[in-house]
Formats: structure tokens, C-alpha cells, sequence
């Protein structure tokens, strides 16, 4: 490890979702996931990136990963190292698919410097229902789904 170089970290689920509730601009920490990865500078944590199934029903075909949370706290091409690494977990332990969600006015070059390609369009709305009501305090706009896939 390189003391001036930016490396990726193991990091427990519980220490990423820390990081998140620290960091994050918009989401709290999502309620689990299946691993999390973490960047660090001269051994300090800088980023994390939580990975779990997706979040649609429509996408949990046991082949799709997401990824739930990037957060960092603004170290240049920490987001791009955290989902290029995703990626090569997810693929490692047999996925063909990470997906991943961004707000329109969030640009996505980190998405595509980590070779993920825009779909398009997709979500938003309030997970409250009538016979479910609930707080959302999440942006609840639509959102830009991205793929990288086998």
C-alpha cells in the first residue's frame, strides 16, 4: 500500500454504512447489503462503496447486483476506484450485471471513467402507500440508471 496513492481497503458493512451517515449529501445508510469496499489516503478511509441486491423487485434476478451507496469525501477519482472495483467483485463472485442509480444533475463521470454505460431514466416516487404510509427522506425525482455488464 502507497502511502500517496489512493488504495482500496477492506471495510466491514457496518464501518461503510458509519462512513455514509457521515459523508453522504442525500441518503442515510441503506439497511444492508451483501460486501462493501473502502478507499483510503495515507491510510486514512476516504471512500466507500456499498454493494447489495437491487433495490426493484424486477431487477433481483440472483444474476444483478447494485450498488446502494458510493460516498467520499471528495478525493479526486475515489468514486471511479470504488465502482471499477464493484465491478470486479461483483464479477468475481458471479454476477453479470451492476447497476447503480444517480440524480439527473449529477454527471456520472465517475460512472463512466469506471466503464458503466447510462440506460436511461428510470424510479422515483414515494415508497409511501396507503396501506404502507411512510417518510420519504430521500430525493424522490426520477433517477439515471447506469449498467456495466459481462
Amino acid at each position: 500500500m502507497t502511502a500517496d496513492r489512493l488504495n482500496l481497503v477492506p471495510v466491514t458493512l457496518r464501518e461503510a454504512s458509519a462512513f455514509v451517515a457521515r459523508v453522504h449529501r442525500h441518503h442515510k445508510p441503506p439497511r444492508g447489503g451483501r460486501f462493501a469496499i473502502g478507499a483510503a489516503l495515507a491510510g486514512v478511509l476516504v471512500g466507500v462503496a456499498i454493494v447489495g441486491r437491487p433495490v426493484s423487485r424486477r431487477l433481483q434476478d440472483t444474476w444483478t447486483a447494485e450498488v446502494t451507496r458510493v460516498a467520499t469525501d471528495g478525493t479526486r477519482n475515489a468514486c471511479s476506484l470504488l465502482y471499477e472495483a464493484a465491478w470486479r467483485a461483483c464479477r468475481a463472485m458471479g454476477f453479470t450485471r451492476l447497476i447503480t442509480y444517480t440524480l439527473p444533475e449529477e454527471g456520472g463521470a465517475s460512472l463512466r471513467g469506471a466503464g458503466f454505460t447510462l440506460i436511461g431514466e428510470a424510479g422515483g416516487g414515494s415508497w409511501s402507500r396507503k396501506d404502507r404510509p411512510r417518510v420519504d427522506e430521500h430525493p424522490t425525482q426520477t433517477k439515471m440508471r447506469w449498467e456495466r455488464a459481462a
